[in-house]
């Protein structure tokens, strides 16, 4: 960012000082031309005055010529009789041209000769003053020097003082920036020092409000799950206390397996609430044993229900880089879909294969099928719940680096699968 605001800004200098130095360049070699040309003027006429009088007095005549010649000019007086003062000089066609009485100035070897014809006793004179090219440039190359040197210092002092301003816009830029992505990456404590020019410092000041707005809104967040806890454990210590007090032991016994997996799913909720990064080493499990309890959980509700159950997974260990509680959670909220959602008697299969990607977990059914309108984004339902739980399913599998497929069953149901990475 420094650099480019320094190239446009020198670029633009350079642009001004072009359009303001170089008519003032030409406009100096236009005055050193005229002015060589206005002196050259003046000798020619002031000779003509002393030549055109009604006596010729050569002598004097050329004694004034010889005191016009001062530097490189050089005039020559060509007299009716052929002579010329103060020494024979060749005879351009502008001089024919002027002996027939016009004042001619005309470009010549080395510079341009001015002509201006006289009237003598003798006849039509012409006094002829020549300017060399050097005279008509004198002064010009010194000008232009001093131009070009002035062009360059105002270069020099518009490239100084715009990298100054580019480095600050710069260094505010850059602190916006590392503190958008500390931000960006979890450190909800980073804040900016406004900075810079107004707008970019309102930028800094609102950075830092929005990450002290965010740091309220999870605090507050996670104060409300952990309170979930609290809130809990009395309904779930009576659900305790009233599977306790049943006289089937097998059925005493499953019913406090499940109050025991309720109570493991609201910890694992709570501690999740209260340790968002707490840098746990990556989680693991085997994708078939979780999937396989999962299937025996089920299986006895489904009996129930009359639903057909088939639990396909693998023989061997396939290691998926997702815990074993988030797993089961995406299985049971998948499995729940389709005992939510389609008629009872429905069968299902909870499947797990290897696959190119890596591993597949899938729950499949032979239900109606799935909605045309989207069902996997949070909030949205094709049946009128609140849309959760194939957003929590989403969620265990992107934050694996998977991802969720859904699609058709074999035989004309859903079929939703995650697809994570081997572990």
């Amino acid at each position: 960012m420094r650099r480019i605001l320094l190239r446009y800004g020198v670029g633009m200098a350079s642009a001004v000082l072009v359009a303001f130095l170089l008519p003032l360049a030409l406009l100096a070699r236009t005055q050193a031309h005229d002015r060589a040309l206005d002196a050259a003027r003046e000798d020619a006429q002031r000779i003509a005055a002393l030549a055109g009088g009604a006596t010729l007095d050569a002598p004097r005549l050329e004694a004034e010529v010889l005191a016009a010649d001062e530097g490189a000019r050089l005039t020559t007086v060509f007299l009716p009789d052929g002579s010329e003062i103060p020494e024979p000089t060749p005879r351009s066609d502008a001089v024919e041209l002027a002996l027939l009485g016009r004042a001619v100035t005309a470009r010549t070897d080395g510079g341009i000769e001015m002509l201006v014809p006289v009237e003598t006793a003798g006849g039509l004179a012409v006094v002829r003053t020549f300017v060399p090219d050097a005279e008509l440039s004198a002064g010009v190359g010194r000008t232009w020097a001093l131009l070009g040197g002035a062009g360059v210092l105002l270069l020099a002092a518009t490239a100084f003082v715009g990298d100054r301003i580019a480095g600050r816009l710069a260094r505010s830029a850059q602190d916006l920036s590392a503190v958008a992505e500390r931000l960006g990456s979890g450190d909800l404590a980073a804040r900016v020092t406004p900075s810079g020019p107004p707008e970019v410092a309102s930028v800094g000041r609102v950075l830092n409000g929005l990450g002290a707005r965010v740091s309220a809104l999870l605090a507050a967040e996670r104060e409300l799950v952990a309170d979930l806890s609290h809130r809990l454990r009395t309904p779930i210590t009576a659900l305790r206390l009233d599977v306790d007090l049943l006289d089937d032991p097998a059925e005493r016994e499953r019913m406090a397996a499940h109050v025991d997996e309720l109570v493991k799913a609201v910890d694992a909720v709570v501690w999740a609430a209260r340790h968002p990064t707490s840098g746990a080493p990556a989680a693991r499990c085997d994708a078939s044993a979780v999937v396989g309890d999962r299937g025996r959980f089920w299986g006895v509700l489904a009996t129930d229900r009359g639903r057909p159950l088939r639990v396909d997974v693998a023989p061997a260990p396939l290691a998926v880089p997702v815990s074993a509680t988030d797993l089961g959670a995406a299985v049971d909220v998948l499995v729940d879909n389709v005992f939510s959602h389609t008629p009872d008697g429905t069968g299902f299969a909870l499947v797990v294969r290897a696959v190119p990607d890596g591993v597949e977990v899938a729950v499949e059914d032979d239900g109606p099928g799935l909605p045309a309108a989207p069902v996997v984004a949070r909030g949205h339902s094709g049946a009128g719940s609140t849309g959760l739980g194939l957003d929590v399913a989403r969620r265990t599998a992107e934050d694996a680096g998977g991802r969720l497929d859904v699609g058709r069953s074999a035989g004309g149901g859903a079929r939703i699968a995650l697809v994570l990475p081997a572990a």
